[in-house]
């Protein structure tokens, strides 16, 4: 039996005035050191020379298809240029520049549907840039949800998990005002998620019996109903069910508790039930090393986890931790088996 195909990484280039194309070019300059598996990146070809001579890094970069990455990808990062000459302008965003954000993207993912790539890494977006050219969706997770539809595979539920070797959290609400939380926050719901991230970290990172901590909604998780109801009428109960699921759930547990390194030897991954309960943790414990994984989709996508950061671009000072981190992910879960 012959030997399996060996496919590169799609990297969509993000926001062009901001770091993604600083830490795609440090992270070819630095992949014999981590070991990372070849990628190319979908952008604009000019753009990424001009950033590398602005690094002065000695980036040699070679517009090529996908199918040629693999093969470049030893002596300059592959560029696949969907771009139209694209002045590069660090720290100075504009509208004109979310057509090519947006179509790189949805390449990348193609690529991935026509057997071409075999994950994609997304760099950081700018959602108010994005909104100015009409993208309709809140950011990343919910776009790729839209783009995962092409895959036919029922209904797709996307759901945003920061890992890191350290610690891996998955906020069951997301960028939703705190006082919106307790209204948006079922069930349902916290089954839902609970149950999709045990599903994709068994089959995609490999984890045979994955444990997950259920954080509560209040502070000492509601001391028995003295500090609100959510945590014994709403929380508890979805813990009860993905238990009855045959996952191996606990909670809920005052978050304040959950974060201290005796604690994380007992789960695999943390359940918040709002957005900074659990990404302030995880970004004070891991936050150069932090990866952007979306769960739930019948593909893989990782990003770093960090935005555009306007005031690093074209100075050379941005840290390519996270994208190294992002991209070397990537690559390990995309060698596995996928889920039937």
């Amino acid at each position: 039996m012959s030997g399996a195909v060996l496919l590169p990484l799609a990297i969509s280039m993000g926001e062009p005035a901001g770091i993604g194309p600083d830490v795609a070019l440090m992270a070819w300059r630095d992949r014999a050191a981590h070991r990372l598996p070849p990628f190319y990146v979908i952008g604009d070809a000019g753009l990424m020379e001009a950033r590398a001579v602005r690094l002065g890094i000695g980036v040699p970069v070679v517009p090529c298809l996908p199918e040629e990455a693999v093969e470049t990808f030893p002596y300059g990062l592959p560029v696949l240029d969907i771009g139209e000459g694209m002045d590069d302008r660090p720290g100075q965003p504009t509208s004109e520049t979310g057509i090519l954000v947006i179509e790189a993207i949805r390449t990348g993912v193609d690529h991935i549907r026509s057997g071409r790539a075999g994950a994609i890494v997304t760099a950081p977006i700018s959602k108010s840039v994005l909104a100015e050219a009409g993208f309709a969706h809140p950011g990343h997770t919910e776009f790729l949800g839209e783009l995962a539809r092409a895959f036919r595979v029922g209904p797709v539920r996307p759901v945003m998990m920061i890992w890191s070797e350290t610690l891996a959290v998955v906020p069951v609400t997301i960028h939703i005002p705190v006082a919106a939380v307790p209204v948006r926050l079922t069930t349902n719901l916290i089954v839902e998620t609970g149950a999709i991230v045990a599903h994709d970290l068994a089959t995609k990172f490999g984890i045979a019996r994955p444990r997950l901590a259920v954080c509560g909604l209040n502070p000492h998780a509601g001391e028995d109903g003295l500090i609100g109801r959510e945590d014994i009428e709403v929380v508890a109960p979805a813990v009860a069910e993905l238990q009855r699921l045959g996952i191996a759930a606990t909670g809920p547990h005052p978050a304040d508790t959950l974060f201290h390194p005796a604690a994380r030897e007992t789960y695999d991954a943390v359940l918040g039930m709002y957005h900074d309960q659990v990404l302030a943790p995880v970004k004070t414990i891991a936050f150069d090393e932090g990866v952007n994984v979306t769960l739930g989709l019948p593909f893989i996508r990782t990003s770093p986890d960090h935005g555009t950061a306007y005031s690093l671009a074209g100075t050379g000072t941005a840290r390519p931790t996270s994208m190294i981190q992002a991209i070397a992910l990537a690559g390990r879960l995309a060698q596995k088996k996928p889920a039937a």
